[in-house]
């Protein structure tokens, strides 16, 4: 399918694997989004059934998390 490894080898592995830190960053950007998007229950557990409907969750999702960043709360 065209897929590269993105992930760097372990230290101790014989012939190390070369990767493209640039999108082992971005990837790990994504990954940490979508760990911070788990954490809203209807997002986890998928309670919407059309696509339309979860589009629009993740959507809500994804500005809540955008708009926190401007909040002064402890």
């Amino acid at each position: 399918m065209g897929a590269t490894a993105v992930i760097p080898s372990k230290a101790n592995r014989r012939r190390q694997r070369t990767y493209d830190l640039t999108l082992y960053k971005l990837r790990n950007r994504i990954e940490r989004c979508f760990n911070r998007l788990k954490q809203f229950r209807r997002f986890a557990t998928r309670y919407c059934k059309y696509v339309a409907c979860f589009a629009a969750t993740v959507a809500l999702a994804c500005s809540w998390l955008h708009l926190q960043q401007f909040v002064d709360t402890p």
